[in-house]
């Protein structure tokens, strides 16, 4: 059974083909600069190697015919045609509260992600686009989103109701939804694996260290907190997006700049977070550089992201109560060791003892890193994790009766079934 898993960002598609019998990744990669021109896919097969391919994809449906052309291409493909594929598996971003589980699209579930574009503008529009291209393309083969908001649709009210008058939940649906949900999921069974325990045994903290960060408190195997909230603007600093602000800000900054809430809004996720405190893109190289250069607003930005990060991590800490692990993403950011130290700084009282040789080696690898010493008391990874997995494993699970519950999936990629370590990109 060959599924493949389509992640759609706003000016890029990832791709992952597997072979879930066989537990084999065929082929996976990125078309780069959808949209925006001069394009390019970034193409792995297994085994042979990697290809750059120049492309023009002025759109997404243009990007997901050049996957499929990819992927049966004479020369670097994978398939000797699209029939081949069992099944397509889409991240959606946002489910709204409907969704507690990923499902089999159909023209009512598509109205229903589009009913909640709203609340995830940046995300939800490029990942209906590809899920009406793909539909066009490959009508006759099943296709289920798998939501971002899925895994946090567990969280008790105590976590994600906000303190605002309740008629806005009841009638708006303004509440804490919580992203990044096939992340956390990953690093949640992975990191029961790494500790030796069943997935629904095991307290975690979960850390996505991506442009966009997210903290998860995961009580026996399930998030019982996040700190995204109703759109991925919640939490810690991040690379163009403010996370936590007062929220009187909002009326303030609106009437002293004449600003309209759709160029509030805008400044907020694109010009904000490490972007909005040192200038340029927010990319951390780039910060990393500025600092070692002694430039002070990117010394900043560093110790901000690492401040507030500490902080969450300390939170969670007292939401679990008992933690086992605390579990990093490590294929984001070839330079998140710089953040990952700063954010365990003073730490030590927690039971973590860094090495921060092993921190650093962490993103020169791509395996799963131990990165405190063998005697620290509570341990700490760095691992990279690869959303198409989680794709993939609950398009199977449908297609095999259902996918009631993540944690009940019998097909876990947590068994060392696959080969882990893949860099993904995030935008």
């Amino acid at each position: 059974m060959k599924i493949l898993s389509l992640n759609c960002w706003g000016r890029s598609v990832n791709y992952h083909l597997l072979d879930w019998r066989k537990k084999v990744i065929l082929a996976r990669g990125t078309v780069e600069r959808v949209v925006v021109g001069d394009g390019s896919v970034s193409h792995e097969v297994t085994g042979r190697g990697i290809w750059q391919i120049p492309v023009d994809c002025p759109d997404h449906a243009s990007a997901i015919e050049v996957i499929l052309r990819t992927l049966t291409s004479a020369d670097f493909g994978v398939l000797d045609s699209v029939a081949e594929i069992a099944a397509v598996g889409h991240r959606v971003a946002h489910g709204g509260e409907r969704f507690t589980c990923s499902v089999l699209i159909d023209d009512e579930v598509v109205a229903a992600i589009r009913s909640v574009e709203h609340l995830a503008p940046l995300h939800n529009g490029p990942n209906l686009a590809g899920i009406d291209a793909t539909r066009r393309l490959l009508p006759k083969i099943p296709q289920a989103a798998i939501f971002d908001t899925a895994f946090h649709q567990g969280m008790p009210p105590k976590a994600y109701v906000y303190p605002l008058p309740h008629e806005w939940y009841e009638k708006h649906g303004v509440r804490r939804y919580g992203f990044h949900g096939a992340s956390h999921l990953f690093m949640a069974k992975r990191g029961a694996v790494l500790l030796g325990k069943p997935a629904n045994a095991v307290n975690l903290i979960t850390v996505h260290l991506g442009k966009g960060v997210s903290l998860c408190a995961i009580r026996n195997g399930r998030s019982v907190d996040t700190s995204m909230g109703m759109t991925p603007l919640e939490g810690p600093a991040m690379g163009s997006r403010c996370g936590d602000i007062d929220a009187g800000i909002f009326p303030y900054i609106m009437q002293a700049e004449q600003l309209a809430p759709k160029d509030y809004t805008s400044i907020l996720n694109q010009k904000s977070g490490l972007a909005g405190i040192a200038g340029g893109t927010g990319e951390r190289r780039e910060i990393l550089e500025g600092a070692a250069a002694g430039d002070l607003r990117c010394q900043l930005a560093q110790e901000i992201e690492g401040y507030r990060l500490r902080k969450y991590i300390g939170a969670y800490f007292a939401a679990l109560g008992r933690v086992d692990a605390l579990i990093f993403t490590s294929n984001y950011s070839d330079v998140g060791w710089s953040v990952r130290e700063k954010a365990l700084a003073g730490l030590e009282f927690l039971g973590i003892d860094l090495d921060r040789e092993q921190n650093r080696q962490a993103d020169r690898d791509e395996g799963e890193t131990l990165i405190t010493r063998p005697d620290s008391r509570l341990p700490v990874y760095a691992i990279p994790v690869a959303d198409g997995l989680v794709f993939a494993e609950d398009v199977a699970a449908i297609l095999n009766g259902g996918c009631r519950d993540h944690m009940e999936n019998d097909y876990s990629f947590g068994q060392e079934d696959f080969v882990m370590p893949w860099r993904e990109r995030e935008v």
